[in-house]
């Protein structure tokens, strides 16, 4: 007796397989409600936009080149990515502006909250001295 095991016999995915995905008639894979904004959520938003003034000194390079070439179309291609991570930088910039101003008004306040509560222990220590 051979003990061997049949190549054939696991050449398909039994139901009770975790990866197996349900499709419809057409072949499209159904995984449920595509119109729940979640489910398309970056899960790193900054990982790819860290580099955004390396990316468009590179596409301005590429653009450049292709455009050196003879391939307008090409060119203005590596143009649109140059424009596309201009954008994400000067959105990147305006966040940081806000994000500072933010900060800066909370600490503002924080200094008026404590200058006010000298103030008022300051207070409170005159009125004592007064009636003694």
């Amino acid at each position: 007796m051979n003990n061997f095991k049949n190549p054939r016999r696991n050449r398909f995915r039994s139901n009770g397989d975790r990866n197996f995905k349900k499709r419809n008639g057409n072949g499209h894979k159904l995984n449920g409600d595509f119109n729940n904004s979640s489910d398309f959520k970056r899960r790193n938003p900054g990982r790819n936009n860290q580099n955004a003034a390396k990316l468009i000194e590179k596409y301005n390079d590429l653009a450049r080149e292709a455009l050196s070439n003879g391939d307008k179309i090409l060119s203005e291609n590596y143009l649109q990515h140059s424009d596309h991570f201009a954008r994400i930088l000067n959105s990147q910039e305006a966040s940081k502006i806000v994000n500072l101003e933010k900060t800066n008004s909370a600490e503002k306040k924080i200094d008026e909250n404590n200058d006010q509560v000298i103030v008022e222990s300051e207070n409170k220590e005159n009125n004592l001295n007064t009636i003694d």
